[in-house]
């Protein structure tokens, strides 16, 4: 973490940022992946960067370090130890990284001239190092009799092949989103951002018009929003507010915008689902409640409400009959994506869609009978459905 990507105010090249995670992070989360029970870094003190790791590693169970040099290290890490070792800059896949590393003691290695072209290391005359290896801890004792400021990646590296570790090639990077690349400079932390926000957003199924709405605006301002900081937190905060307006117009009688408010607040809900991809670990699993899924339960109360409030007819708003179409509309909505195949559920579960066009019912005048008998259409289809099913698979 000694080296410096340049800059002003320079950045070392450990804390270049994609898609919002730094580099330091990125290896910190490989390491815990493969089970490490202590992470050190070399550098040159404890940064506010360095905390932020120190308290990801700490929180995983496992032992942090910083120290300044090889020596250090070799003071660190006993014979019976296993070291992973990771380049300064390399910018990996977790998966793939950790699958490559599981399988022993070795050198990542890659085909020497895309491994020179893209700034990695020769090794010999067809080969490069990749900026990774697994090594026996006996090995490390060995950079005592180095200058302290030598490059202890590098010096570790010929340490391994001199003692005949065992070179194992990796895939080809770009191949299945394969990332491997060794960053030196912001300009090219930003030329890899578009690619990997694009990875970490991929949708399997079929996408609904919002979660569509909400791609376009993360793949397209998601890497400045998220350097600006401004990340699924601070979109969850405008996600609440929009519902809180759409509430605050339905009481005061503007239907229609609040309905347009609770659509915008389910496609921002969306932004933050995909921005909270973008920034979660890579091969850390989050436990707790799935926020999203409480947000979008409160949208589906909100819609029935100001669909309740906007039929005609005049009464008390406590009045109960009022609230039973927009509710078995919404119920229904909430069955249908057991039953459909996942190319159309994702059209079931958009609320924008929904919300939308129950404001253009209302505005048309057609509100209460064009929600009635949505939800009974619904109903009938969800009815069938399954009777439809049986018959396909029965022999």
């Amino acid at each position: 973490m000694l080296a410096n990507a340049g800059g002003v105010p320079p950045v070392r090249r450990a804390f270049l940022r994609v898609g919002g995670i730094s580099i330091a992070r990125q290896q910190a989360v490989l390491a815990l992946h493969l089970r490490c029970e202590r992470v050190v870094c070399i550098a040159g003190g404890l940064s506010p960067d360095l905390l932020d790791i120190q308290h990801l590693v700490e929180a995983s169970g496992a032992g942090f370090h910083v120290i300044g040099d090889g020596r250090g290290l070799a003071r660190l890490v006993t014979a019976v130890d296993e070291l992973i070792v990771f380049d300064d800059g390399l910018f990996t896949s977790t998966t793939q990284a950790a699958s490559l590393l599981e399988e022993g003691q070795a050198v990542l290695v890659q085909p020497v001239e895309a491994g020179l072209a893209a700034g990695f290391e020769r090794i010999d005359l067809n080969h490069a190092s990749a900026g990774a290896m697994r090594l026996p801890g006996r090995l490390v004792e060995r950079l005592s009799d180095l200058p302290a400021d030598c490059d202890v990646a590098s010096a570790l590296l010929r340490i391994a092949l001199q003692a005949g570790i065992r070179q194992r090639q990796i895939p080809i990077p770009g191949q299945d989103g394969l990332f491997w690349t060794l960053l030196r400079d912001e300009d090219e932390a930003h030329a890899l951002e578009p690619q990997w926000v694009r990875q970490r957003t991929r949708d399997e199924g079929a996408l609904s018009p919002a979660r569509a709405v909400a791609l376009g605006i993360v793949r397209g301002l998601g890497p400045a929003m998220l350097h600006a900081g401004s990340g699924a937190r601070t979109v969850v905060f405008g996600a609440a507010a929009m519902a809180l307006m759409a509430l605050g117009s339905g009481w005061f009688g503007f239907f229609i915008l609040g309905l347009a408010l609770a659509a915008i607040g389910w496609i921002l809900r969306d932004v933050a689902v995909l921005l909270a991809r973008i920034e979660a670990d890579p091969g850390v699993s989050r436990r707790g409640l799935d926020k999203s899924e409480v947000y979008g339960w409160l949208i589906d109360g909100l819609i029935i409400v100001l669909t309740a409030w906007a039929m005609p007819g005049g009464g008390s708003w406590l009045q109960m009959d009022r609230y039973f179409a927009p509710f078995m509309l919404v119920a229904v909505l909430r069955l249908m994506p057991r039953l459909v195949s996942p190319r159309w559920s994702g059209w079931f579960g958009d609320r924008a869609l929904l919300a939308g066009a129950v404001a253009g019912a209302v505005a048309t005048g057609f509100g209460a009978g064009a929600i009635q008998a949505a939800a009974a259409l619904l109903a009938l289809v969800a009815l069938v459905l399954p009777l439809g099913q049986s018959r396909l698979t029965r022999p």
